[in-house]
């Protein structure tokens, strides 16, 4: 009789520098937002921000998950000289599962597969009228996650994933590289660069943008 295989996993908190681009109509008529930012003026209009990823493993099997939050709100003018304030959540759960496969050298790959969870929710003000308006949909994805060795304490890790198909979005897709080195036997340390891209429309409001930018993590092996 084969031995049964304990499960093993991790989790890790980062922080990620992300840079805004994107139009974001929040109701019909609305005048339509466009973002151009670059970290530091995202970091001005950052209200609150939380990112963590976690994965369990028994054998070949593979149950990963991600947690995106990010609040920001600006004020300013759109056309044609308009005062208006605006406050953006946004949310994001990726679940998926999938197997393992070993590729040599210490290397391996994950295919999985799951869906993305999304909260968008906004506030719009302008002319003394203001507008809450919230979407929540969920798309399915597609993903691989793969690591490799560069020295006995250093490697290399990455992810790329890619949804919606008409689902929930029109289009989701994010991909993240990080150099990973072992600082303890369970701890380890990040730097690396993630995005994430959203074009989703339900017929009343829009939103096509990105977010990208530079990420900093620890991680907790168990």
């Amino acid at each position: 009789m084969a031995e049964a295989q304990d499960w093993s996993g991790q989790v890790t908190l980062y922080g990620w520098g992300a840079g805004v681009t994107g139009d974001f109509t929040p109701f019909p008529g609305a005048p339509t937002l466009s973002f151009d930012k670059s970290l530091s003026e995202v970091l001005e209009d950052l209200d609150g921000a939380f990112f963590a990823t976690g994965l369990l493993r028994r054998g070949d099997l593979v149950l990963f998950g991600d947690f995106t939050y990010t609040s920001s709100s600006r004020s300013g003018l759109v056309p044609p000289g308009v005062p208006a304030s605006g406050e953006v959540t946004i949310r994001s759960l990726t679940l998926a599962a999938g197997r393992r496969f070993d590729t040599g050298g210490g290397s391996h790959v994950d295919v999985l597969g799951g869906f993305r969870a999304w909260s968008l929710d906004g506030r719009a003000s302008a002319l003394g009228m203001t507008a809450a308006p919230e979407s929540k949909f969920a798309d399915p994805i597609i993903a691989l996650r793969g690591a490799a060795p560069l020295s006995d304490r250093w490697s290399l890790l990455g992810y790329i994933d890619i949804g919606g198909f008409g689902v929930g979005s029109d289009m989701t897709w994010q991909a993240a590289v990080t150099a990973n080195y072992q600082a303890t036997d369970n701890l380890y340390l990040s730097v690396g660069w993630r995005h994430l891209f959203l074009d989703y429309s339900d017929g009343r409001r829009q939103f096509e943008g990105a977010m990208t930018g530079p990420v900093i993590g620890a991680t907790w092996r168990f």
